[in-house]
């Protein structure tokens, strides 16, 4: 017995040994399956805001082109209301499902600048379906939906941590000589 009590202090300390290794190795285990378990979040919340941003886009460049028909706007490839239709009809069931994954993944900021960006689009289409033609209106109306955009992706790089961006905003100078 007297070897035992001899031998308790080293036995104590293996015991302990062993229980500090076991608790470091799980806490490193844990803090690493929440750092990779952040990440695949994070890449999914991007390809999400890409993607709502994607079909969100693809209506504003369809609203430039009928915007153009009707001498509203200077795109270079004008489209007719009629040509538009089905093209506006695609972009808007698109933005349904994208919408909805926004909804899911992203954070209230990104969500309600997002609202504030998809509002000012339909309100451009409801413009171009009233056959409104006003150039200084739809410029400002364009001037509303670059600025909610703009909002849009500074909610996303502040949710993501991502630097500052561009604005997006390029001025087109007309060619020179005219």
């Amino acid at each position: 017995m007297p070897e035992f009590i001899q031998q308790l202090p080293a036995l104590i300390g293996v015991i302990v040994g062993a229980l500090g290794s076991y608790l470091a190795i799980t806490r490193g285990d844990r803090a690493r399956f929440q750092r990779e378990q952040a990440a695949r979040w994070e890449e999914r919340r991007l390809a999400v805001y890409g993607d709502y941003a994607r079909v969100v886009k693809q209506t504003v460049t369809l609203t430039y082109r009928v915007a153009a028909h009707l001498g509203n706007d200077p795109h270079p490839h004008s489209l007719s209301p009629e040509e538009a239709a089905p093209h506006l009809a695609e972009a808007a069931i698109a933005r349904d499902p994208a919408g909805e994954a926004l909804l899911m993944l992203g954070t209230p900021d990104v969500v309600d600048k997002a609202r504030v960006w998809v509002l000012t689009v339909i309100e451009m289409e409801r413009f171009l379906r009233e056959d409104i033609r006003d150039p200084d209106a739809w410029s400002t109306l364009l001037e509303r939906q670059r600025t909610s955009r703009e909002g849009y992706y500074q909610a996303v790089r502040r949710d993501l941590a991502l630097p500052p961006g561009h604005s997006g905003s390029w001025p087109v100078s007309p060619p020179q000589g005219v």
